[in-house]
């Protein structure tokens, strides 16, 4: 896997743009100065250091070192800082109630099986009420071809999110479709779902 995304991210433009993730900074309001925040498979930086400017602490992870100096550059000529790892998710040692916020964007690269091992990591993860924010493309998006994976397995439905977080406060959960601009691999009318859960404390 680390191959395809060397390969995606071995360019100087940033390919999924610099600015955050629209669903993410709605969130602006829950995060706290000081918060641990967790920015799976972060790339190349935007949602992490977004949320650095915020005053969270974060832990931003991807299996790229190509896109990771992208992230730390961009770090720097924002004026934050970001603890960089490079680690790929699938093979990660999740730790245990470390983070109060984990943003999972896009993060739809896994199959089925293994993608059961990032939710599991996930639930891990978060503290209890820690607050997850993770954004995602529904099965509809196939049609749209305007970024994520081809695999339509790949893809969340509201009850699959329901499945995996249920017993969690869940605090927002729609589908819809809206036109997003994110660099050159995320543009377009897209088939989306939002996420917001609270870990019980």
């Amino acid at each position: 896997m680390s191959d395809f995304w060397n390969a995606r991210y071995a360019t100087d433009n940033y390919i999924f743009g610099t600015a955050p993730n629209v669903f993410l900074a709605s969130q602006a309001e829950r995060i706290r100065p000081g918060m641990r925040a967790l920015a799976i498979a972060d790339g190349e930086g935007r949602n992490g250091v977004w949320l650095a400017e915020q005053g969270a602490r974060v832990h931003a992870i991807d299996v790229s070192p190509f896109a990771l100096k992208k992230a730390k550059k961009l770090a720097a000529e924002r004026g934050v800082t970001l603890e960089i790892e490079q680690a790929d998710v699938l093979n990660w040692d999740w730790p245990e109630a470390a983070y109060d916020l984990v943003a999972a964007i896009f993060i739809q690269f896994a199959p089925p099986r293994e993608r059961d091992s990032i939710i599991a990591g996930i639930r891990r993860a978060l503290k209890p009420g820690g607050v997850l924010v993770l954004q995602g493309y529904t099965p509809k998006q196939i049609e749209y071809a305007t970024g994520g994976p081809s695999n339509p397995a790949n893809m969340y439905t509201a009850d699959l999110l329901r499945d995996w977080f249920g017993d969690w406060h869940i605090l927002h959960l729609a589908e819809h479709e809206s036109f997003i601009s994110e660099g050159s691999h995320h543009h377009g009318l897209s088939a989306l779902i939002d996420l917001v859960a609270k870990k019980p404390d």
